[in-house]
C-alpha cells in the first residue's frame, strides 16, 4: 500500500512539474516591449510618439505572441497610426496602465480624422486599467461659441480600421474631440468593460461607432456622453450589445442612415440588458427623408430600463434636419422585423412610444411585448405612422400599430 502512495504521488508531482514548465515555456515565447525601454517619457510632457511606434515596430517584427506594455504614468502622445502591413505577429497584446494624453492645443489633433489609429491589424489585445484622455473640452467650447463654424471636426480617440479579430477590454476613454472608438470595416471585435466618459453637452461625442463591420461584440460598458452611446452605421451584420450602462446621452441608435443612395443596410442587431438614463432618445432607429436603397431587418431591443428619457422608442425616417436637402421627400430605407421585448420605465415626453415611418416603405413587422412606459406617473401615449406590426402581453403605453 505505501508502495502504491508513492507512486501515486511522484506522478502528482512530475505531471504539476510539467504543467509549471509548459507554462514558463509560454511566457518565455512570448517576448515583452516596455515603452519606456523606447525612451518614453511618463511625465505626461514629453511627445512619446516615436517610442509607441517603436515598440510597435519591435512586436510586428516577431512571429509569435508579442506584448507591448505601458506602465502607469502620464504619456503625451500626439496623433499616431499603426499598420499591421507588414507586421508578422497576429498576437499582440497592448497591455496599457498608464494614461494616454492629447496635446493641450486642440488643434493639434484637430487637423486630423483620428488620435490613435490602427489599420490592416490582425489579432490585437488592448487591455488594461489605463485611460485615453483626448481633452476635448476647449474644443466643444470652440464649437459652440459665436465662431464655431471655424473650428475644426475633431478628431476621434481610437479607430480601427480593415481589423480583424480585436479585443478591446478595461481600458477608459475620457473627453474624446469627437467619437471615442469606432469600428470601421472590420470583422470578429469584442468590446468588454469599457468606460467613456463625456459631458453631456459635448457634441458629436458617441461612445461607439459600428459601421461596415461583421461580428461586432459589445458587453459591461458604461457610457456617458453627448451624443449616442452607440450608434450604428450602414453595412453593420450581426452586432451583438449586453449589459450596457448609457446615459446621459442620446441612447442607442441604429443610424442616420440613407445619407447616400447606394449604401449597405443593418441586419441582425440584438441589444439585451440595457439600462438607460437621462437620455434625448432610448432605442432608436433614424433615417434621412430621401431615397435610397438601405434597410434595417433582424433588430431586437430586449430588457431595457428608461429612467428619464424623452423618447424612449422611437423609429424616425423623416430626419431632416435645418430642413436641408431633404423636404418633400420620403425615405427609401426599408425597416422590418424589429423587436420591442420587456422594456419598462418612465419617459420625459408624453409620447413614449414614436413609429414615424416612411409613406413609400412603410415599417414592417414591428413586434411590441411586454412593454411598460409611463409619463410622470400616469399613462403615456403612442404615435404611428405607416408602421404595421403585432402586439403580445401587456403593452402599455396601449399600441398603435396597423
Amino acid at each position: 500500500m505505501a508502495y502504491i502512495k508513492t507512486k501515486h504521488m511522484f506522478f502528482i508531482n512530475f505531471l504539476f512539474m510539467v504543467l509549471i514548465n509548459l507554462s514558463s515555456l509560454s511566457l518565455a515565447d512570448t517576448k515583452v516591449y516596455n515603452v519606456l525601454n523606447f525612451g518614453a517619457k511618463p511625465n505626461g510632457l514629453v511627445d512619446t510618439s516615436k517610442a509607441f511606434l517603436g515598440a510597435w515596430k519591435a512586436a510586428c517584427e516577431v512571429e509569435g505572441p508579442t506584448s507591448i506594455i505601458v506602465p502607469k504614468g502620464r504619456y503625451l502622445l500626439n496623433p499616431i497610426q499603426y499598420s499591421g502591413v507588414d507586421c508578422k505577429s497576429n498576437d499582440i497584446a497592448f497591455v496599457i496602465d498608464g494614461t494616454i494624453v492629447a496635446p493641450r492645443d486642440y488643434q493639434v489633433l484637430g487637423g486630423v480624422d483620428r488620435w490613435v489609429g490602427f489599420d490592416r491589424v490582425r489579432g490585437l489585445t488592448i487591455s488594461g486599467h489605463g485611460t485615453f484622455d483626448a481633452k476635448g473640452v476647449s474644443l466643444w467650447d470652440c464649437k459652440q461659441g459665436k465662431d464655431g463654424e471655424k473650428c475644426p471636426q475633431g478628431a476621434t480617440t481610437l479607430t480601427f480600421t480593415n481589423c480583424n479579430n480585436i479585443v478591446i477590454k478595461g481600458i477608459s476613454s475620457l473627453n474624446s474631440q469627437l467619437y471615442h472608438i469606432v469600428i470601421n470595416v472590420c470583422k470578429n471585435v469584442a468590446l468588454e468593460a469599457v468606460k467613456i466618459r463625456a459631458a453631456g453637452r459635448s457634441p458629436n461625442t458617441d461612445g461607439i461607432h459600428v459601421q461596415q463591420s461583421t461580428g461586432v461584440t459589445i458587453k459591461n460598458v458604461i457610457v456617458k456622453t453627448g451624443d449616442d452611446c452607440v450608434s450604428i452605421g450602414p453595412g453593420t451584420k450581426n452586432l451583438w450589445i449586453e449589459r450596457i450602462v448609457c446615459g446621459p446621452s442620446h441612447g442607442i441608435s441604429i443610424g442616420s442612415l440613407a445619407k447616400d443612395m447606394d449604401e449597405e443596410g443593418v441586419q441582425n442587431v440584438t441589444v439585451k440588458t440595457a439600462v438607460i438614463s437621462y437620455s434625448n432618445t432610448g432605442v432608436r432607429i433614424k433615417s434621412w427623408a430621401r431615397p435610397s436603397n438601405g434597410f434595417v431587418q433582424g433588430v431586437t431591443f430586449e430588457d431595457v430600463l428608461m429612467r428619464n428619457v424623452w423618447n424612449p422608442i422611437i423609429i424616425n425616417q423623416n430626419y431632416c434636419p435645418h430642413q436641408k436637402n431633404c423636404p418633400t421627400q420620403e425615405s427609401g430605407v426599408e425597416i422590418k422585423d424589429v423587436t420591442y421585448k420587456h422594456i419598462r420605465g418612465t419617459s420625459l415626453s408624453e409620447v413614449a412610444v414614436k413609429f414615424d415611418c416612411s409613406a413609400t416603405n412603410p415599417c414592417k413587422g414591428i413586434k411590441l411585448q411586454n412593454i411598460n412606459l409611463t409619463y410622470r406617473n400616469r399613462e403615456a401615449q403612442s404615435y404611428c405612422q405607416n408602421a404595421v406590426g403585432k402586439v403580445l402581453g401587456v403593452v402599455q403605453p396601449k399600441s398603435c400599430l396597423n
